[in-house]
């Protein structure tokens, strides 16, 4: 099985293109992880709002919620 293509916003469905336009407003960029769950629309609209809750809610700052789920990809050897 090969790596999965992060989508471009003129390849992803209508309905999850308005998704890029958000995340650049508010990174500057449409993060990979989410453009490869593009590929599967349902998905990436029901993770966007789980994902922002996580990130933004309680006291563990999203810096180290970011590093806590790099070091669990590292240690489950997750290559993408």
């Amino acid at each position: 099985m090969g790596v999965p293509k992060p989508l471009i916003k003129d390849q992803a469905e209508a309905g999850v293109q308005a998704i890029y336009d958000e995340m650049h407003s508010a990174i500057g960029k449409m993060p990979n992880i989410f453009a490869v769950m593009a590929h599967f629309p349902a998905a990436l609209k029901r993770f966007i709002p789980l994902y922002t809750a996580v990130m933004t809610r309680g006291k563990v700052p999203a810096r180290l919620k970011e590093l806590a789920y790099l070091k669990t990809a590292s240690i489950n050897a997750c290559q993408y």
